[in-house]
């Protein structure tokens, strides 16, 4: 069995070597990726214009910190506090390895434009009401780590959450989905049995006539054989971590993740987190951790959580 604080660590370091070892990779096709084995920190081998170093997270990295820095710091979900945070990410780089923001993605930009000029928190993801990009699911891991509630709890601070920047309901549904997932991995569940337990579990959260549940049946289809074109569509990167999840080693989820080519540093982002969970931190390989930049700054806040959940 693995400990809970190796399952703990596991996530977070999951999901920001997984960040960081897809971004060299983004934009690629599935045919452009070379073989599983290739794939790696350095990037892909040829001609190609390197965005940060080798080893760096991005804004799912920066932003899931932030979401984890805010919980510690509030001990409950706080959205304005939450806000504040993402807003110093985006104007000083908190919880960026080099202390600059980038990789933002459109809708993010356009709801923290909307929280600075003084727009509710919870209201701002309806800058784009029909925006259904990752960027709420590819930083919610955090609070499925850090959260003590039950199910339905976690479930509305999953929403809440996603709001923020995503306020569709599909966002909404998905970081609920992927917050019941990883909280039945933290309790040891394969990740298989994790996720049909966590779709039963929001089945019976949500009322059969919600907009949620109709979300949840005709758009993430969560019964149906997982599709995906590895982009942005948050349906898409919630399916390719269950496409990933199948794979045997926290190694093959990332890479497998990443070949789906595309929005490669969200995918193993999002996969890596819950094979972290899976695997645990000492199922990283050391080389990965080694070569991921700004881990001393990421490490006391990890360790915060562990001793949060733990205490």
């Amino acid at each position: 069995m693995i400990a809970l604080e190796d399952r703990l660590r596991g996530g977070m370091w999951g999901l920001l070597v997984g960040d960081a070892l897809g971004e060299p990779y983004v934009g690629l096709q599935p045919e452009e990726m070379p073989p599983e084995g290739e794939i790696d920190m350095e990037g892909p081998p040829g001609e190609w214009v390197a965005v940060v170093p080798p080893g760096t997270w991005t804004d799912d990295g920066a932003q899931a910190l932030c979401l984890l820095d805010s919980l510690l710091t509030c001990g409950r979900f706080d959205p304005a506090d939450f806000a504040a945070r993402l807003i110093a990410w985006h104007d000083e780089g908190l919880w960026t390895v080099d202390g600059q923001a980038f990789g933002i993605g459109w809708q993010t930009k356009l709801a923290i434009q909307e929280m600075k000029r003084g727009v509710e928190p919870e209201r701002a993801g309806l800058v784009l009401p029909e925006g259904k990009g990752n960027g709420a699911l590819m930083r919610v891991l955090p609070l499925a780590l850090w959260h003590r509630g039950d199910d339905a709890a976690l479930v509305e601070d999953a929403h809440r959450q996603a709001r923020v920047t995503h306020g569709h309901v599909t966002n909404q549904v998905c970081c609920a989905v992927y917050c019941l997932w990883a909280r039945r991995m933290l309790d040891g569940q394969a990740p298989s049995e994790a996720y049909e337990n966590a779709i039963a579990a929001l089945r019976g959260l949500y009322g059969k006539e919600s907009p949620y549940r109709r979300s949840l049946e005709d758009e993430v289809r969560p019964d149906h054989s997982p599709v995906t074109n590895g982009d942005g569509y948050v349906v898409h990167t919630l399916n390719a971590a269950r496409l990933a999840l199948n794979e045997t080693s926290y190694e093959r989820v990332v890479r497998r993740a990443i070949q789906l080519g595309r929005d490669t540093d969200t995918n193993a982002a999002v996969a890596g987190g819950l094979a972290g969970i899976a695997f645990g931190a000492s199922g990283i390989p050391e080389r990965w951790r080694r070569q991921l930049r700004g881990r001393d700054k990421a490490e006391p806040l990890v360790e915060s959580l562990v001793r949060w959940r733990l205490g």
